[in-house]
């Protein structure tokens, strides 16, 4: 477990990185959400912003929220600079201590992993009780370490999209698991470099 502060450190990961100007939505979110009518939408842990500017594009009104000001600051200049700001919201939130407001069509977290302390099953129980009656939460993990993962430890356990939602623990008579499995894909990397990985894929809509 790193002893740096949270901010600082992902804050100081993308600012080594260069801002791309059109980054890439993540496949899992336009497999899944291609077709749906827009509504409102939550990206937790936003990053690069390639899930908030595909999903505005598609006529969704979208809160994009990071730990890292960067983050928030490239995506919001991204949005401006795409003529998206006005479907795009980008605020700084630790999701330890606070959680956007508002009640949304679909909240989408993808690879919201980090190297500090985060109840992540009650960030997601938080996220799923923010769902409009039949609204999304879609959930995609790391299955597998890609070589440019900041977490090289070999021991790393990947939960299973069923560990995921069993640690949610969410009232069946209001949440039902649609998708729950674990697909391959090649994936590129920061520096252009490619690599087969896996995805745990979790999506649960509230039906009441």
């Amino acid at each position: 477990m790193s002893t740096t502060d949270p901010a600082a450190f992902w804050d100081d990961l993308y600012a080594s990185r260069p801002a791309p100007d059109g980054p890439r939505p993540n496949v899992r979110l336009t497999e899944t959400i291609a077709g749906l009518p827009p509504g409102r939408a939550l990206d937790l842990g936003c990053g690069n912003g390639g899930d908030a500017l595909w999903l505005a594009r598609q006529g969704w009104r979208v809160t994009a929220t990071d730990i890292a000001a960067v983050a928030v600051e490239r995506l919001t200049a991204l949005a401006r600079s795409h003529g998206l700001d006005d479907r795009i919201t980008a605020v700084r939130h630790d999701l330890r201590t606070s959680f956007p407001e508002g009640a949304f069509d679909l909240v989408t977290a993808h690879y919201l992993h980090t190297p500090f302390d985060l109840d992540r099953s009650a960030v997601l129980r938080t996220a799923a009780h923010a769902l409009h009656p039949d609204g999304l939460l879609l959930v995609v993990d790391h299955g597998s370490t890609a070589p440019w993962s900041w977490n090289q430890d070999p021991d790393v356990h990947h939960p299973s999209p069923r560990e995921v939602a069993a640690g949610i623990d969410l009232d069946e008579r209001a949440w039902t698991v649609e998708r729950a499995d674990a697909p391959r894909r090649t994936a590129t990397g920061p520096d252009g470099t490619t690599a087969e990985v896996t995805d745990h894929v979790l999506l649960v809509r509230r039906t009441a």
